[in-house]
């Protein structure tokens, strides 16, 4: 999945495999705080220092996070956040770039 936010942390870009995935349209995400309203309780804090820190120019490879579908069903996400600038390079926001790893960490759990 890819989504956008801008630098209050709102949804500014939600892709067709965002929707996909988690089962929320474009429309239901747009302008709400992605933190807030699509991140569980116990990752809350971890992910807004993910994107706060975007936010600042230091950006995020490969952290590892869950997300929970509108049905309930947890997916397993492994995130790169780049930050995203203006045109005279101003900071406005944070593009996150998403893999579902759920099946992944099936497997591996499974193995162990």
């Amino acid at each position: 999945p890819i989504f956008g936010i801008d630098t209050e942390g709102k949804v500014t870009e939600w892709n067709a495999k965002a929707s996909s995935l988690l089962g929320f349209s474009k429309a239901e995400t747009m302008g709400k705080n992605l933190v807030q309203n699509f991140i569980t309780e116990e990752f809350k804090h971890s992910v807004h220092e993910v994107l706060v820190a975007a936010l600042a120019g230091k950006e995020a490879a490969n952290f590892e996070f869950p997300m929970f579908t509108k049905h309930q069903e947890k997916r397993d996400i492994l995130l790169n956040a780049t930050t995203r600038r203006g045109p005279n390079g101003e900071v406005i926001g944070v593009i996150g770039v998403g893999q579902d790893i759920t099946q992944i960490r099936e497997i591996t759990g499974e193995q162990e």
